[in-house]
């Protein structure tokens, strides 16, 4: 590979087994043909949305972030929940009715838990954001942002302390780890955001002004997509490199 350019390294990684709901930290994970192995394989469907995107997202529903999964085996290959803790302190079965009626009640409307082999995502399999990016934001807003925001699956610690490096990054590669197996990224556009990141991961509680700022600082920018171009396992602590063709 020509043109390795190291910048930084794997400070956080996160995996979301059911999407909207509350992230889990983990200190390595194998990175498939479809993102990190026991990705957002989850989603509640609107049953009376016949839209191209039925799925229950916390803008619609932000007591969703409030959802934790629970019982995550990381031996598996996939590792799935067995349970969800609510809001309220119940804890669930993944597939019951009573997670079912919990959620359909907080939204008003039916929805139906589903499981996709390949993922459920907004736009690509894999998200990097840049810790100085966050910090940026939070700048602008006046606040110390919680990186959980931004439901990256990989925070970067960049060298450079120059925030939306990421925009730099499209049509580049990631390469993690200083080896020939470790997993790289097609890194394929900038992420757009939305009022996700305006929610308070412990309260669910709108804050505008961090959309306000992420608008402001970068177009509404902060963060990328990738798409996995090697499969791999990924470990916080692991140097991360650009690769530009």
């Amino acid at each position: 590979m020509t043109d390795m350019i190291h910048i930084g390294r794997v400070r956080e990684i996160v995996r979301y087994p059911i999407k909207s709901m509350a992230g889990l930290p983990t200190d390595s994970a194998f990175v498939g043909w479809h993102g990190l192995e026991g990705d957002r394989r989850f989603a509640f469907r609107r049953l009376n949305d016949k839209s191209g995107f039925p799925w229950l997202t916390a803008s619609r529903l932000p007591e969703l972030l409030l959802y934790q999964p629970q019982g995550l085996d990381e031996s598996t290959e996939e590792p799935a929940p067995t349970h969800v803790r609510t809001p309220e302190g119940l804890e669930l079965a993944i597939g019951s009715a009573e997670l079912q009626n919990s959620v359909a009640e907080k939204f008003g409307s039916a929805v139906e838990l589903m499981k996709l082999k390949h993922g459920i995502f907004d736009e690509a399999s894999v998200s990097v954001i840049n810790l100085a990016t966050i910090a940026a934001i939070g700048v602008e807003a006046g606040q110390d942002l919680d990186t959980r925001r931004f439901r990256a699956n990989i925070l970067i610690a960049s060298d450079a302390t120059e925030p939306f490096q990421e925009d730099r990054w499209i049509g580049g590669r990631l390469v993690f780890g200083g080896d020939e197996v470790g997993p790289i990224l097609s890194m394929t556009m900038r992420d757009v955001r939305c009022v996700m990141i305006n929610l308070d991961p412990d309260t669910a509680k709108q804050d505008p002004r961090i959309m306000k700022a992420a608008v402001r600082l970068n177009d509404n920018n902060a963060g990328a997509y990738g798409t996995v171009v090697r499969t791999g396992r990924i470990s916080v602590g692991q140097s991360v490199s650009l690769v530009l063709d």
